[in-house]
């Protein structure tokens, strides 16, 4: 049953009449619309534009500065698809699990165990066929980010421990592991002191795209998005979803199995999420390095929101948010720190947030 409670006007203590209306709050109401995103987006460059301005400097020039580094020139374009590709499948498996209100804020960890299975490969299988490299380096990282997702899963599902707690708590481990990794076993002998592991060899690369940095990981990215939306719009799995994530009761009382899809949803959202770090080690860094990921799974959450969870519309917010970290490092040459980026990201998460919850009021007459 949808929760409702009204917040009503109190009476004046000088008697007068009472104000003839009232706020009432529905918990479930539905924000599907693409306007509160859009506000969010305007409300928070807005916000920052103050703060801008109090350090001196012109906010249109600022943004224009970031907009020219994005998406100005062909270079800037490739590096914002490039940012964009992580970011996309890490959402995509967010959403997933956000459907059915599990609450997966370990797409982080879950990046870097991608992005260590896939190096496994390199390291544990030296003498491979070379076309054997990337399909295997591309299972074993999705793998990687399953297992890792079901370490949320299984205790929320059979032990009922919140997966917020978990899944951000596995962040820090996977990180501290990554670290270890590079830092000591796997570490280049004749990287003198740079933490991480020999470079691969053109097998274990993804081919670029042109001259740029841009790799074919784009394209698996964009096969993932098409399969998503298929499966939640064609088939009976994507039904169960919808309906677990509009009604438990219901979908209970239906015989869908609530713990067998919370397992499954994680372990998807985890195997995408892993996916992006196996693109990531392959495509982009050439090697498990120190860092290996900027944060695409925190950022990849006001992707994932900003777009309502569409996955088509993921392909937007991605590329815009792929953009604002490109963009943040032009800034740097008019006196403004790259992480101004991460101060407007988020602003758009505050005022996403902020923005949901109001759209959630509804403004009526009292009786």
């Amino acid at each position: 049953m949808n929760q409702k409670t009204s917040y009503e006007q109190p009476e004046s203590p000088k008697g007068l009449a009472f104000i003839p209306f009232k706020l009432e709050y529905d918990a479930h109401k539905k924000t599907g619309s693409f306007f509160v995103p859009l506000l969010s987006i305007a409300a928070a460059l807005v916000i920052c534009a103050i703060f801008i301005a109090v350090n001196g400097m012109n906010p249109l020039t600022v943004y224009g500065k970031m907009v020219q580094g994005a998406f100005g020139s062909s270079f800037g374009f490739s590096e914002t698809l490039v940012k964009a590709t992580p970011l996309l499948l890490c959402a995509l498996g967010i959403s997933i699990a956000y459907r059915i209100s599990v609450y997966n804020i370990g797409a982080e960890g879950q990046f870097i165990l991608g992005a260590i299975g896939a190096t496994s490969i390199t390291i544990f299988m030296p003498n491979l066929p070379g076309a054997l490299y990337i399909p295997l380096m591309m299972l074993a990282g999705v793998a990687a980010g399953a297992v890792w997702g079901l370490f949320t899963a299984i205790p929320r599902t059979y032990f009922q421990v919140n997966e917020l707690i978990t899944s951000l708590m596995l962040n820090y481990v996977a990180l501290l592991l990554l670290d270890y990794l590079v830092f000591e076993p796997w570490r280049d002998p004749e990287g003198f002191n740079f933490p991480g592991t020999p470079i691969f060899n053109p097998f274990q690369m993804l081919s670029n795209i042109g001259s740029t940095r841009l790799h074919i990981g784009l394209i698996f990215a964009l096969i993932a998005v098409v399969i998503f939306a298929f499966l939640l719009a064609k088939t009976r799995w994507g039904y169960e979803l919808k309906l677990l994530g509009a009604n438990p009761i219901a979908a209970k009382n239906a015989g869908i199995k609530i713990n067998k899809h919370i397992l499954i949803v994680m372990m998807l959202s985890g195997g995408l999420a892993g996916f992006a770090g196996a693109i990531e080690v392959s495509g982009v860094a050439h090697r498990l390095m120190y860092g290996i990921s900027p944060g695409y799974g925190y950022t990849a959450i006001i992707v994932a929101w900003l777009a309502k969870l569409n996955p088509f519309a993921m392909l937007v917010t991605s590329v815009l948010i792929g953009g604002l970290i490109v963009g943040g490092y032009s800034v740097q040459t008019i006196g403004l720190p790259s992480s101004f980026s991460l101060m407007l990201q988020g602003a758009i998460l505050f005022c996403l947030i902020g923005g949901d919850m109001i759209s959630k009021f509804r403004i009526r007459r009292k009786v």
